[in-house]
């Protein structure tokens, strides 16, 4: 998951812009276009949505067996979400615009006054809600189709906001400018509840942790998940790959497409991703390293924000420009960077150590006595 982020993330950076893309590709440049936004792009967020419910669910559920009483519970999960929007709001200040941890911890209070202790009856609701949202896939993908076979041509292409953070040429001005752009992208996240919503109603259900048991819910939410994710994209992909020309209107609608086909991704991934957990009975050390990563997530995502300001500022080493394709360079910086994560997960690990911001998230939410809490 933290790997799908960085590719997608690092693209917008690059080409600062939302979202990342190259209008005049080339060669290898255009195949990289089309499975980025075809699996890429506006997949990568859902994913962390549907577990960041899931992990609230978890919490509670960790807490009450640990004796707590549904006042505590409550009070530990305000807080602990409150500080994530702090946690969002720093690091959006100082390292990266696009964050989502300060809109996850506005979600989370809202999880946990209005439905963390809803029953099973009212949880329903947030399946229905998927349902709608599929008609909504058809209708935007019927208006996309009756555009491309109604002769549809031009050169607008898709459409990208610039993003005056990642074009500053200073880090002064880069700050300015994210204390402006985060409010208004950490509301655009909020409504992202129905999706941790599903991960809610899911970790009620115990999904992932017994996936023998949920085999064919979690087989019919991969295909079913992913392959609307994929087809939906299918238009954004083929005219950022150069293979379709459109005009500003089509290339806005099926942009529109590719954003609202590309929720039911983040259900896909995480059915596929519990799919191949459960079939690994002997986790070896890569399993291993990617676990420690996992129980680390915050850390590492953090950790590639730093890289971004650090790698592709234009006021930094600026690597973007530097090599040739700007994808391809973005796509190997991604890469590149996700894997030093692993590597110092898996260390820290082997020491029994968690992640620098697990550590101090934790510390924040229970005192000094956090040592060992979740």
């Amino acid at each position: 998951m933290l790997l799908i982020i960085a590719v997608a993330n690092v693209a917008g950076v690059v080409f600062a812009g939302e979202p990342g893309l190259d209008t005049t590709p080339h060669g290898a440049e255009r195949v990289l276009n089309f499975w980025l936004f075809d699996l890429v792009h506006a997949r990568g967020y859902p994913v962390f949505a549907v577990m960041f419910g899931y992990g609230v669910v978890q919490l509670a559920r960790r807490q009450e067996t640990a004796g707590a009483t549904p006042a505590q519970v409550r009070s530990v999960l305000l807080r602990r979400n409150a500080w994530l929007v702090v946690f969002g709001l720093v690091h959006a200040t100082l390292l990266y615009y696009g964050d989502f941890l300060g809109a996850y911890g506005i979600v989370g209070i809202l999880m946990t006054l209005l439905l963390l202790r809803r029953g099973d009856r009212f949880h329903r609701i947030a399946p229905a809600i998927w349902a709608l949202m599929l008609v909504e896939v058809v209708v935007f993908t019927a208006l996309v189709a009756s555009r491309l076979t109604g002769g549809s041509n031009g050169t607008a292409g898709l459409g990208s906001k610039h993003v005056d953070s990642l074009a500053a040429t200073g880090y002064a001005a880069s700050v300015l400018d994210r204390l402006g752009e985060w409010p208004l992208h950490t509301l655009t996240v909020v409504p992202f509840i129905v999706i941790t919503w599903l991960g809610m109603w899911a970790a009620r259900r115990r999904v992932l942790e017994e996936p023998d048991r949920h085999r064919n819910l979690l087989g019919w939410t991969a295909v079913l998940g992913l392959g609307i994710a994929v087809a939906g994209g299918l238009p954004a992909a083929l005219i950022a790959a150069g293979g379709l020309h459109v005009d500003e209107s089509t290339g806005g609608l099926a942009l529109t497409l590719h954003g609202v086909s590309g929720m039911f991704a983040g259900p896909g991934y995480v059915a596929l991703f519990g799919l191949v957990a459960a079939r690994v009975t002997r986790p070896g050390p890569v399993v291993g390293a990617l676990s420690a990563l996992g129980r680390r997530s915050l850390s590492g995502y953090l950790a590639q924000s730093v890289a971004w300001l650090v790698l592709l500022a234009p006021f930094t080493l600026a690597l973007g420009g530097r090599f040739g394709s700007p994808t391809v360079t973005g796509l190997v910086v991604a890469v590149a960077v996700w894997l030093g994560t692993v590597v110092a997960a898996d260390r820290l690990d082997r020491r029994g150590r968690p992640g620098p911001a697990e550590f101090v998230l934790r510390r924040l939410t229970y005192g000094p006595r956090a040592q060992g809490r979740s």
